[in-house]
């Protein structure tokens, strides 16, 4: 058996929307992570929220420098 087909559209209820937000952002961080490791590469990831919060990820050794410094 396998996995529901998920219709993508905007989910209207703003406490569903958050938990799924949370679950899918951590999901994309372990993912990038594993894509770090096992292709050897240094990886950023920044992600907002509705609201406008940055969450970042970063596989390498680099700090991440604020995007005003360009």
């Amino acid at each position: 058996m396998g996995r529901r087909k998920v219709e993508l559209k905007r989910i209207e209820d703003k406490s569903s929307r958050q938990v799924t937000f949370s679950k899918r952002r951590s999901g994309l961080f372990k993912k990038a992570h594993q894509l770090a490791v096992l292709c050897d590469l240094e990886l950023v990831l920044i992600v907002f929220s509705g609201n406008g919060r940055p969450y970042e990820f970063s596989s390498g050794n680099r700090l991440l420098h604020s995007h005003e410094s360009r």
